[in-house]
C-alpha cells in the first residue's frame, strides 16, 4: 500500500501548515493497530497525544481552589514603600565606609611599620613649649575644650529636637 499521502500530511505537520482536519486524520491513521514500519516511530507522538487528551490532569475543584487564594490575596493589603535617594544610595556610602576604613588601616599601618623600619623615633627634645607659664598654657586649653563642649551640647539639643518632630509627622502620616 502507498502512504504518500500519510508522509506528505506528515511533512506539512512539522511545518505547523496542516488544518485541524489533516491533524485528524493523522491521529486516526496512527491509532490503526497495522502502522508501516517507517511510520512506525511517529505513532508514539499521536498515541501520547490521544492519551493526554484522555486524562484529566485537573481536579474537579481546581478553580475553587485557585479562585479562595485570589481572593484571600486580594484581603492581604501590601503598602507600597517610597525609595528615597537616600535609601537607593544606602549600599554605595556602605562600600565607601568599608573602602575608606580599610585605607586608613593600611595607611596606619604602612606608617606604623615604615617608621620601625627607618628608625623614625620622636624626638621630644626638639619640640618648643608655646607658653613659658604653665598656668596660662592650662587656661588657654581648659577655654578650647569648654567651647567645644557647649559647641556639641548646642549641636546635640537642635538635633534631637528636630528629629523628635520629624519621627512624630512621619508616624502619623504612616498610619
Amino acid at each position: 500500500m502507498d502512504y504518500k499521502y500519510i508522509e506528505q500530511l506528515l511533512e506539512r505537520y512539522w511545518e505547523c501548515n496542516t488544518s485541524q482536519e489533516e491533524e485528524n486524520i493523522l491521529k486516526a491513521f496512527f491509532q490503526q493497530k497495522d502502522v508501516p514500519e517507517g511510520l512506525l516511530k511517529y505513532k508514539g507522538l499521536f498515541d501520547f497525544q490521544m492519551e493526554a487528551k484522555n486524562n484529566e490532569c485537573l481536579s474537579v475543584d481546581f478553580d475553587k481552589r485557585i479562585m479562595s487564594i485570589i481572593d484571600n490575596d486580594k484581603k492581604t493589603h501590601v503598602k507600597a514603600v517610597r525609595l528615597t535617594l537616600r535609601r537607593k544610595m544606602m549600599p554605595l556610602f556602605k562600600a565607601a565606609a568599608v573602602v575608606a576604613i580599610i585605607v586608613s588601616l593600611g595607611g596606619a599601618a604602612q606608617f606604623q611599620f615604615g617608621k620601625q623600619a627607618e628608625g623614625d623615633d620622636i624626638n621630644y627634645a626638639n619640640y618648643k613649649d608655646t607658653f613659658s607659664d604653665p598656668s596660662m598654657a592650662y587656661d588657654k586649653v581648659e577655654d578650647a575644650l569648654e567651647m567645644v563642649s557647649e559647641g556639641f551640647s548646642l549641636a546635640q539639643n537642635d538635633d534631637s529636637l528636630a528629629n523628635v518632630t520629624k519621627i512624630d509627622t512621619n508616624v502619623k502620616s504612616a498610619e
